[in-house]
């Protein structure tokens, strides 16, 4: 899982990519984001056809403002630079993998 932590360091591992990234915008201090956080990182170990992204909008607050991001857990899911689907709050797997989709 890759840990975002720079708008540089985004354009290069999130936008740029070969693959589909999933990118998690997330606070330490919320709850869902937390209960989320172990799915996500199993996923991300088996993953091969996508990479998955976390984002601290407390730490990176230009970024969420940016892509307007107003709750967490908020899942970006870009392709070739684009953003092609959203999804917000607790989620599970089945969801997870259907935003994937696109």
């Amino acid at each position: 899982m890759l840990k975002i932590e720079s708008k540089e360091q985004f354009e290069q591992d999130v936008l740029q990519s070969d693959k589909p990234v999933l990118v998690d915008f997330y606070a330490d201090w919320c709850g869902p984001c937390q209960a989320i956080a172990p799915l996500l990182a199993e996923m991300a170990e088996e993953a091969s056809d996508y990479e998955i992204a976390k984002v601290n909008i407390d730490a990176m607050p230009e970024l969420a403002g940016e892509y307007r991001v107003v709750s967490i857990p908020a899942l970006f899911v870009f392709r070739s630079g684009e953003c092609i689907n959203k999804g917000f709050g607790l989620m599970n797997r089945k969801e997870i993998e259907a935003l994937l989709q696109g």
